[in-house]
């Protein structure tokens, strides 16, 4: 049975998706206390990148704000695969973005908010969080952008 926040996904249009598996030796997310820290999440969908380049290249900046979007409901399936229902979810603490960016892109604080928004969205004032947005040269896969989101728990 889904509850509040996986009700809202639904209103908005938006299924949680499965867990994306490491790419490597690691956990999609992992639990210290009241936090729940997740790992780097890529636009997978599927099992695959959809897209793959530099934002401001092969990938305009509108495409990568969607895509970060992805990387966010990839990050609350990480965060529900520890903690279990993401109503748990007392706030959103921090979001770290990286947006792998042609020389000369500055935009990389507009692409993160596609994350940002998503999570106001689907959280409400939880989902207000500290952020930084940081231009990266190469990101795993060529994905464009990759999004890490902290969250403090509830009943932990």
């Amino acid at each position: 049975m889904a509850g509040a926040v996986e009700a809202k996904l639904a209103e908005l249009g938006l299924t949680l998706p499965d867990v994306v598996p490491p790419l490597a030796s690691y956990q999609p997310a992992v639990q210290s206390g009241v936090y729940v820290y997740t790992s780097g999440q890529l636009p997978m969908v599927g099992g695959k990148l959809a897209v793959t380049g530099k934002v401001g290249a092969e990938v305009t900046a509108d495409e990568a704000k969607e895509l970060a979007k992805t990387c966010a409901l990839n990050a609350l399936a990480a965060v529900k695969s520890v903690a279990g229902d993401l109503d748990r979810i007392a706030r959103v603490v921090k979001v770290v973005g990286f947006v792998a960016s042609a020389s000369d892109f500055t935009g990389q604080p507009a692409v993160i908010n596609g994350a940002s928004e998503l999570l106001g969205a689907v959280l409400g004032d939880k989902g207000v969080h500290a952020r930084s947005a940081v231009g990266v040269a190469v990101l795993p896969l060529d994905a464009p952008v990759e999004v890490e989101v902290q969250v403090e728990l509830v009943g932990a």
